[in-house]
């Protein structure tokens, strides 16, 4: 999905949520992937874990007390793409994605960029009510074709 980013609603930093949305530390790095591998996957912390190296890094992350609930990378697998990005089940439903969605497609305005894309869309519906995204013609996992598998999901497609 495409999302443009010079039509994004203000930034909001005033908030009444009792979270708080900001960058990961690196001595935070280690925790922040083993936590986005144990809720969501070994992929997605790959993808985080090269966020997390970058200066500065290009992941959000959103904490409460010490305990992180929800994360948000760009400029990962590809400059300009926005995600993965995740939030606890305990707190979805609170628009803390939201929040995340649109931190991090500022700071890829903030970055220069007049668009975003979102690769690997899930909820659809979501990023087409909150940022106006717009389907990408024939891009159906386009940009993650050929990516490694494990040994039982080629068999799956044969």
């Amino acid at each position: 999905m495409l999302v443009p980013l010079y039509r994004l609603p203000q930034e909001n930093p005033k908030r009444e949520e009792s979270w708080t949305i900001r960058k990961p530390l690196p001595p935070e790095k280690h925790k922040v992937i083993s936590w986005v591998k144990e809720h969501f996957s070994k992929e997605w912390a790959s993808e985080c874990d090269v966020a997390c190296s970058q200066t500065p890094p290009s992941c959000l992350i959103a904490v409460e007390d010490g305990k992180l609930l929800g994360f948000a990378c760009y400029d990962v697998t590809y400059l300009n793409f926005f995600g993965p990005t995740g939030v606890d089940e305990s707190v979805r439903g609170k628009g803390l994605g939201r929040q995340l969605l649109m931190a991090s497609l500022h700071e890829l305005k903030h970055k220069g960029y007049a668009y975003a894309i979102i690769g690997g869309v899930g909820p659809a519906s979501f990023y087409k009510k909150v940022v106006s995204a717009i389907d990408i013609p024939d891009s159906d996992n386009g940009a993650y074709k050929g990516m490694l598998k494990k040994k039982e999901e080629e068999n799956e497609q044969h």
